[in-house]
């Protein structure tokens, strides 16, 4: 899928994916492992924007990286 010479826009793509994986598996984590003062689906209800906007992000990413393979020509 990613064969051929990348470019700029891909190794951006690569960072855009990675932050936004990391941020999503914090939010996740976080959501799993707290044991505050916010019972769970209050806790889910404000991490909404979070989780979508992360999986947006990935998404975005995964597309910079597609676009951003110079193919090979034959």
């Amino acid at each position: 899928m990613f064969e051929g010479e990348k470019t700029l826009v891909f190794w951006f793509g690569l960072i855009i994916l990675g932050l936004a994986s990391v941020g999503l598996f914090g939010i996740l984590w976080m959501m799993a492992v707290w044991n505050g003062y916010l019972d769970s689906f209050t806790m889910f209800k404000q991490a909404v924007p979070v989780i979508v906007g992360g999986v947006v992000f990935i998404l975005i990413g995964l597309y910079m990286m597609k676009s951003g393979v110079k193919k090979k020509e034959d």
